[in-house]
């Protein structure tokens, strides 16, 4: 069962969430559209599913300061480096990127890289407030001092998801998006189908021996762990892995933010360990130097748009399109959740609205 709810009444919700834990309200409106573009888009692993799991235990235990005030350490001009002083990274990274922005627009390329962050959400919703002003954005973030993926052939967890998104400009109201883990999915993908009571498919989840888990319990129960993109050494692991790797370099060794890798690793039983504390980001903005970029966007994906496809019923799309058609479908018809998401915002206070099958 899923339960269908406007989406005004579901960000109204979120923000209120937010501002009763301390957030200013500026912040938590901001945090709310950080939050809520996963359920927008069809990402539901990074929406609300997440807001009383992981965002309002990471407010209450002091984990993340409500009323932080981000600081800068190093200002080079086109380049700064923050301590976000553990503001919710929903709303820090989107800001950060606002301020590579602003550096871009001045310098052509601007790069803030933070350290001391949380959980930011979706990393595409922060890359597309780029794009929104005609520039090509990216980001990548570490998870801290948390470790969830294996390298390959390892026996210990030692890298996060490593998330990474790119965002420019495209058809109009069509922004281009990536926006992806460097595993096959995000351990969020994993427990949103653990709490449907759902299986996944074969090739996310491994045990010890490298068969095949469809159990997305079996990951919290640590019979299980993520693969990398690829999967298999012959169907291109190392490059999941790598870029994995990359995400690291950029966002946390670049900022000094916390290491998944590093001697406390080493003294793990093979399970996911550590806490995502002192997460690492990087935020690029890259303003075109080109002016006819505009154009040119529009002609390279609109060529995209324009492919024969392979099956009549299946256009060819490029990332972000579906995104952007789901997203304006359910500002319109309402977001759909599913039935045990709805029922912890209900336990939270939020009021029943429609019921679907």
């Amino acid at each position: 069962m899923t339960v269908t709810v406007p989406y005004p009444a579901l960000r109204t919700f979120v923000t209120g969430q937010f501002t009763a834990h301390g957030v200013p309200p500026r912040r938590a409106a901001l945090a709310a559209d950080a939050l809520c573009h996963g359920d927008l888009t069809g990402a539901g692993s990074h929406g609300v599913f997440n807001l009383a799991r992981l965002y309002l235990p990471l407010l209450r235990d002091g984990r993340a300061d409500p009323a932080a005030e981000p600081r800068a350490v190093r200002d080079t001009g086109p380049c700064v480096l923050l301590d976000a002083c553990r503001a919710l990274g929903l709303w820090s990274a989107a800001e950060a990127m606002d301020l590579a922005v602003v550096r871009a627009r001045r310098y052509g390329v601007g790069l803030v890289s933070v350290r001391g962050g949380t959980h930011l959400g979706c990393a595409g919703f922060a890359a597309l407030r780029a794009a929104s002003r005609g520039m090509v954005g990216v980001v990548a973030s570490n998870c801290g001092g948390q470790r969830i993926a294996r390298p390959p052939g390892g026996a210990v967890a030692m890298l996060g998801t490593n998330p990474l998104a790119v965002a420019a400009p495209a058809v109009e109201d069509h922004p281009f998006l990536l926006d992806m883990s460097t595993t096959v999915v995000p351990t969020g993908r994993v427990r949103l189908a653990a709490a449907a009571g759902e299986p996944v498919p074969a090739g996310w989840l491994a045990d010890d021996s490298g068969r095949e888990v469809t159990d997305p319990a079996a990951f919290d129960r640590g019979e299980a762990h993520l693969r990398w993109l690829g999967g298999t050494p012959e169907l291109g692991v190392y490059k999941g892995f790598g870029l994995g790797l990359v995400v690291e370099l950029l966002a946390a060794a670049v900022s000094g933010a916390g290491l998944g890798p590093g001697p406390a690793a080493l003294r793990g039983d093979g399970r996911p360990s550590g806490r995502d504390d002192d997460i690492g980001f990087l935020l690029m903005a890259v303003a075109p130097l080109h002016t006819g970029f505009g154009e040119t966007a529009r002609s390279l994906f609109g060529a995209l748009l324009a492919c024969p496809p392979a099956d009549p019923s299946a256009p060819v799309r490029y990332p972000g399109w579906p995104e952007a058609e789901r997203a304006r479908r359910r500002r319109r018809e309402g977001v759909p959740l599913p039935g045990p998401v709805y029922d912890e915002l209900a336990a939270l206070g939020f009021g029943r609205v429609a019921v679907t099958g």
